[in-house]
């Protein structure tokens, strides 16, 4: 299992035990990554109408999705503090694609921010979001 610690889902922060919640899956959806997610924490991925309290978050996103600011604001209604939340776009040049400022204006909007973004499988790029956090 060392192979699994240098997975690209092993990236994403997540550990055994934790309930992740998954929006916006569709047949384009890297399975490979969703296989790995599901081996790291120990269990299924959450559907979209789960309403108990998570550990935090994956959004599949496309540009043709609709709008982000609504799906980021409904992302975080069952996370529990300090939940990751990671938005997961087509990489610049496939379909559906999402630029990073659109990422960060939504984000900002919900109130979150983009703070890293990595090739998290061949297709999709990862972008952690965080809170913005209060009285800067």
């Amino acid at each position: 299992m060392g192979k699994q610690a240098d997975s690209l889902a092993a990236r994403l922060g997540f550990e055994q035990g934790q309930v992740v919640q998954e929006f916006g899956w569709r047949d384009d959806v890297d399975d490979a990554l969703r296989s790995e997610l599901e081996e790291l924490v120990g269990g299924e991925l959450v559907d979209e109408d789960y309403d108990d309290v998570t550990d935090g978050v994956i959004v599949w996103w496309r540009d043709d999705d609709g709008d982000l600011t609504d799906m980021l604001v409904d992302a975080q209604t069952v996370l529990d503090d300090g939940a990751l939340i990671w938005l997961l776009t087509p990489k610049p040049g496939r379909d559906g694609h999402v630029g990073h400022n659109e990422i960060q204006e939504a984000a900002t909007t919900a109130g979150l921010h983009a703070t890293s973004t990595f090739a998290v499988a061949p297709d999709w790029s990862a972008t952690k979001l965080a809170n913005r956090g209060r009285g800067r």
